[in-house]
C-alpha cells in the first residue's frame, strides 16, 4: 500500500474520531488553558535540582504545560509520548490508574500533531530520560491531517516555503532561525532607543521612487487616477525629517524592488535606514558595529558565529579598505591606469568581465570590484570612498574629485550595510538628479527619478548628516547559518504551481 493510500486513510481516521470525543462530551478543538511553565522551564528546574538529590527533584511539585503531540507509542495500560512547544521537547509518561478514565480514553483518541494541555510531576525513566508523569490530561486541538515526516519527510525546499506553518513545526532549525530575526530587531530598537532615535512610519507608496538604484513596482489609486510606486528605499521621506528637525531618525520597514530572485534577493524584504544629524559616514562606521555586535551578542551571546563551514568573528574595529584601493590591491593594478576610461576598459576586456561600453566609468570599476575584491570579503570589512556615479546621494570628498564619503560593510561576500556623509548641498544634488534622469534616458532603468520636491526641501538647509541601511534579512542569514535569503523570510514569494 503507497503511502499516500495511508496518509489518506489517516485523515479519515482522525476525522471519525471527533464524533467520538464529542460523545464523550469533549470539545476536540478546545479552549484557553492555563500553562505555568514551558518546556524549557522544565528542564532548567531538574538540571538546578538533580544536583542537591531525590528530595529536591521530588519537591519540584507540579507544572502544567501544553504542546503538540511529536510521537506517541501505547503500552496497554500505559502510554509515553513527547510533547513540543516552542522552546523544546519533552517526553511525557500517561498510565491508566493516574488519570480519569475519560481522560486515559480520550488519549487512546490521539494522533501526532495534536495540541494538548499536560498537568503533572517530573521524573527520570530508567533510561534516564527527563520526563512528566501525567496525572491530567486536557484536548486543545485535534489536528486533521498528519505531519508530513511522518510519511515523507519535509525536505522539498518548496514546500517549505509554501507551507511554513508545516516547517516550523518539523524543523527545529527554521524556528530557531525566526527566534534570531526577532532577536536582532528588538537588539536594533534598543541600542538605537538608548541614543535617543525617534522610530517613525513613513509612506510605502510613493508618486515618485526614489533613494535607491532600482526598478520599481507600479501600482494604481483610483480614487486620485494616478499612478504610484511600492517603496525602493525609505531615504528620501527620512531626510525629509532631518529638515523637519527630527535629528535621529530611524525605521524598519518592508522594501519593494521589482528584480530578479535568488539566493540573496527577494522582492519584498526589510532594512533599517537611519539618519543622524551633524554625523558623517564615519560615525555610521562606529553605529554599524555596534548594531551588529550587539545583535549578535543578543542572539547567540558570543561574537564568534558559524556560517556556511566557516567561524565569522564580529569582533570591533572590523577591517576597513578604501574602494579604489582595494581594486588595485587585490587586482595587482597600477592606480595610475584606473584615472583613464580606455584603460579601465581593456582591464576590463583582459579580466573577461562582462561590461555595456557605454557604461560611465564609475560602473565600470564596479564591475571590476564585483569580480576581483567581493570574492574576498568573507569576514566584515568596510569599504570605503566610492565612485560618485554609484552614489548620487552622498557627498563628494573635496581632494577627491569623482569619489564619495559612502562605506558598504561587506560579510560573507555579502553587502550587509551602505552609509553615506549625506548630501545636503540642493544645487549639487539637482545637478546629480538631472544626470541621474539623463541616464533613464539613455535605458538605464534603475537610475534615479527626479524628485523636485526633496530638493525643494533641502534648499530650506538640511544639516549635514550620516544615513546608514541595514539588510535585516542578509544579517539575519549570518547570524542563523543559512545561505538563502528564502530562509529567513517567514512567506518568501513564489511562482505559481500552475
Amino acid at each position: 500500500m503507497s503511502q499516500e493510500v495511508n496518509a489518506q486513510d489517516e485523515l479519515v481516521a482522525r476525522k471519525e474520531r471527533l464524533q467520538d470525543l464529542k460523545d464523550m462530551g469533549i470539545d476536540p478543538f478546545g479552549s484557553a488553558y492555563k500553562r505555568t511553565h514551558k518546556v524549557l522551564n522544565l528542564i532548567n528546574d531538574w538540571n538546578e535540582a538533580e544536583p542537591k538529590g531525590e528530595e529536591a527533584t521530588t519537591n519540584l511539585g507540579e507544572y502544567c504545560i501544553a504542546g503538540r503531540i511529536m510521537n506517541q507509542r501505547s503500552m496497554g495500560k500505559a502510554a509515553f509520548g513527547n510533547l513540543q512547544d516552542l522552546t523544546g521537547s519533552i517526553q511525557f509518561y500517561l498510565r491508566k490508574d493516574s488519570v480519569s478514565e475519560e481522560e486515559f480514553l480520550s488519549f487512546k483518541k490521539l494522533y501526532v500533531g495534536d495540541i494538548i494541555g499536560i498537568k503533572g510531576t517530573l521524573f527520570k525513566t530508567k533510561k534516564d530520560e527527563l520526563s512528566v508523569r501525567v496525572s491530567e490530561l486536557t484536548i486543545l486541538s485535534c489536528a486533521l491531517r498528519p505531519l508530513p515526516e511522518k510519511f515523507h519527510g519535509l525536505t522539498d525546499k518548496e514546500l517549505r516555503y509554501r507551507k511554513r506553518y508545516l516547517d516550523l513545526i518539523v524543523n527545529e532549525k527554521a524556528r530557531n532561525t525566526f527566534i534570531t530575526r526577532s532577536k536582532l530587531i528588538s537588539s536594533f530598537r534598543k541600542t538605537l532607543d538608548a541614543q535617543d532615535y525617534i522610530e517613525v512610519e513613513t509612506p510605502v507608496l510613493h508618486s515618485i521612487p526614489g533613494g535607491a538604484a532600482a526598478r520599481p513596482f507600479v501600482t494604481h489609486h483610483n480614487a486620485l487616477d494616478m499612478e504610484f510606486y511600492m517603496r525602493i528605499a525609505t531615504e528620501l521621506h527620512l531626510k525629509r525629517l532631518l529638515v523637519g528637525g527630527l535629528e535621529k531618525v530611524y525605521e524598519i520597514g518592508r522594501i519593494f524592488r521589482n528584480e530578479g530572485i535568488s539566493q540573496k534577493h527577494n522582492p519584498e524584504f526589510t532594512t533599517i535606514e537611519l539618519y543622524e544629524a551633524y554625523s558623517d559616514f564615519e560615525g555610521m562606521m562606529d553605529l554599524t558595529e555596534e548594531l551588529v555586535t550587539n545583535s549578535c551578542m543578543a542572539a547567540h551571546g558570543t561574537l564568534e558565529v558559524p556560517y556556511n563551514g566557516e567561524t565569522l568573528n564580529f569582533q570591533r574595529p572590523w577591517k576597513r579598505m578604501r574602494y579604489l584601493d582595494a581594486i588595485c590591491e587585490l587586482g595587482n593594478i597600477n592606480p595610475e591606469d584606473l584615472k583613464e576610461y580606455e584603460k579601465v576598459q581593456s582591464i576590463c576586456k583582459e579580466r573577461k568581465v562582462d561590461v555595456d561600453p557605454k557604461m560611465p566609468i564609475g560602473k565600470l570599476y564596479d564591475a571590476l570590484f564585483e569580480d576581483i575584491v567581493e570574492p574576498t570579503l568573507f569576514q566584515p570589512t568596510f569599504i570605503y570612498d566610492y565612485p560618485k556615479e554609484l552614489s548620487p546621494l552622498a557627498k563628494e570628498i573635496p581632494d577627491q574629485p569623482g569619489m564619495t564619503f559612502r562605506f558598504e560593510a561587506t560579510v560573507a561576500h555579502m553587502e550587509i550595510a551602505n552609509a553615506f556623509s549625506e548630501l545636503n548641498d540642493p544645487i549639487d544634488q539637482l545637478d546629480r538628479f538631472q544626470s541621474q534622469v539623463a541616464d533613464r534616458e539613455q535605458g538605464d532603468d534603475e537610475a534615479h527619478h527626479l524628485d523636485m520636491d526633496y530638493v525643494e526641501s533641502l534648499e530650506y538647509a538640511m544639516p549635514p548628516a550620516g544615513g546608514l541601511g541595514i539588510g535585516i534579512d542578509r544579517l539575519t542569514m549570518l547570524l542563523s547559518d543559512n545561505n538563502s535569503i528564502r530562509e529567513v523570510i517567514l512567506f518568501p514569494h513564489m511562482k505559481n504551481k500552475d
